[in-house]
């Protein structure tokens, strides 16, 4: 299991991007990744991965509707 740095995320998101609090704790982790310059995170969703995707979370149909 990774742990997660909160005091430096924090020190990262409130003094060197400038966010308030309210603005830090508002953000997604992939948000938060994108604005610290993690590019890879801003990668598009290419067929693989929508594939991927799909399967690891199938749609559903309610019982009785198809």
């Amino acid at each position: 299991m990774t742990r997660i740095d909160w005091p430096g995320l924090m020190r990262v998101g409130l003094r060197d991007l400038g966010l308030r609090p309210s603005e830090f704790w508002a953000l997604t982790p992939r948000e938060l990744d994108v604005m610290l310059g993690r590019d890879d995170a801003a990668a598009p969703l290419d067929r693989n991965r929508l594939g991927a995707l799909q399967k690891a979370f199938p749609d559903e149909t309610p019982k009785g509707e198809m």
